[in-house]
């Protein structure tokens, strides 16, 4: 028999008045290949947007919705793990109370199905928020998580829904909620959630689409990495702490540390460091 959802009502702790059968999993395995050379200076999770890294971004919505947050590591997963063992410790000083969940992959990535799998004995009954950590997606999901049922696979699907679901599902998708029947039947092997479960779910109308208007820019590869940079800033240039600019910068990201030269020029570009800059043409 299925086993059944737990009583979590919210309390007085931090994160009172949200539901207590939601968890998210912010999904930050990934390599970042496409997004090379500027992950190899960062992992992809913590390259920053507006000057926040995007794991950070995802995790504050997933807040917007749920206390109980974790996340999953395999690659570069060492920076990953310090960079959210820094921000508890940072939270717990501060009385903010519910540490992130660190989710290890030790072997290898489990994708996106394999990794709640993977934290099947953390999720414990919940439903389950799932949000990609190197996406730019501003925006309270507090609403849609308390409309949904429960039952159904809620899939958040930017822009038009009717073109749901395109040649690569998972392209367009802003977060989705998984119900833990559905969770409870994935397995710990590298395996995706429309090759598993949204597909067939899918076919016999078990999947909820919603429609998201809000931005939202996949930070894949540099040219839309700097695009989520600009659209967060309004179009303008976006300095790190840090940072020391002598020059001039035109749609350009420098992150924190990084340096522009008296006389130098940045345009359509990202410098990393003083050894790594992206032209995006």
């Amino acid at each position: 028999m299925m086993p059944q959802p737990p009583d979590r009502s919210p309390t007085g702790a931090p994160g009172a008045g949200l539901p207590g059968d939601l968890c998210a999993v912010v999904l930050a395995a990934g390599e970042g290949r496409r997004l090379r050379p500027l992950s190899l200076v960062r992992p992809k999770p913590l390259c920053p947007v507006g000057g926040v890294p995007l794991l950070d971004l995802a995790i504050a919505r997933a807040r917007s919705a749920t206390a109980a947050v974790a996340v999953n590591v395999h690659h570069d997963r060492a920076a990953i793990e310090d960079h959210v063992a820094a921000a508890n410790a940072a939270r717990a000083a501060a009385g903010a109370g519910v540490p992130v969940h660190v989710s290890i992959e030790p072997d290898e990535a489990l994708g996106t199905a394999g990794a709640l799998a993977h934290l099947r004995s953390w999720i414990d009954g919940r439903g389950v928020l799932v949000l990609n950590g190197d996406t730019w997606t501003p925006g309270d999901l507090g609403a849609v998580a308390a409309g949904w049922d429960r039952e159904r696979v809620r899939v958040l699907v930017v822009g038009d829904d009717r073109l749901w679901p395109p040649d690569s599902p998972t392209s367009r998708v802003a977060g989705s909620f998984m119900p833990w029947s559905e969770v409870a039947r994935l397995e710990p092997v590298p395996s995706g959630l429309w090759e598993v479960s949204w597909r067939a779910r899918q076919a016999e109308g078990g999947v909820e689409v919603v429609r998201w208007d809000g931005p939202s820019i996949d930070c894949g590869t540099p040219a839309r990495y700097l695009a989520a940079n600009l659209a967060a800033s309004g179009g303008a240039p976006v300095v790190g702490d840090g940072a020391r600019v002598d020059g001039t910068l035109v749609r350009a990201v420098v992150w924190p540390g990084a340096s522009v030269r008296r006389g130098e020029t940045l345009v359509d570009a990202v410098r990393a460091s003083d050894g790594v800059t992206v032209l995006v043409r």
